[in-house]
């Protein structure tokens, strides 16, 4: 049997402080375009990037909701992977909004960079290494 067609319109991640996490995504570049809440009294916040399709949607459960967990942080999720052109200037972006570089790794044609959320979810961006500048000798 053929699998359907299917594209990924969204990834849901639990929070545990609606605005810490918002405050944290709009600093990578994140806007909330909907609110809502749900009918066992947890709340939905749809976070999107300019120039992607790919929607983050934070889900907040109150004690109270029977969907309710206790976190283990950062375990239960393991990351999520932004593809970019320009490594290095969201290596600067993170350093200049002060968010933490948890693990830096390059590849043979590839960097990736990390950092956490609030919540401890690592969010990851990957994208070609920086070219060096060739080196220019001065004419005598």
């Amino acid at each position: 049997m053929r699998v359907p067609r299917a594209t990924w319109g969204y990834t849901g991640l639990r929070v545990r402080d609606v605005a810490r996490s918002i405050r944290f995504y709009e600093k990578l570049g994140f806007r909330v375009t909907r609110r809502g809440m749900m009918e066992h009294g947890g709340r939905w916040i749809d976070l999107a990037r300019p120039g992607s399709h790919h929607g983050l949607e934070l889900n907040y459960y109150p004690t109270t909701s029977r969907f309710y967990e206790p976190f283990r942080t950062g375990s239960e999720f393991d990351h999520f992977g932004f593809r970019v052109g320009d490594i290095g200037a969201w290596v600067r972006l993170l350093r200049r909004r002060h968010l933490p570089i948890v693990a830096d790794f390059r590849e043979t044609t590839q960097r990736l960079v990390y950092t956490r959320d609030p919540d401890g979810n690592w969010v990851e961006f990957y994208g070609p290494l920086e070219r060096k500048p060739a080196s220019r000798r001065r004419r005598a």
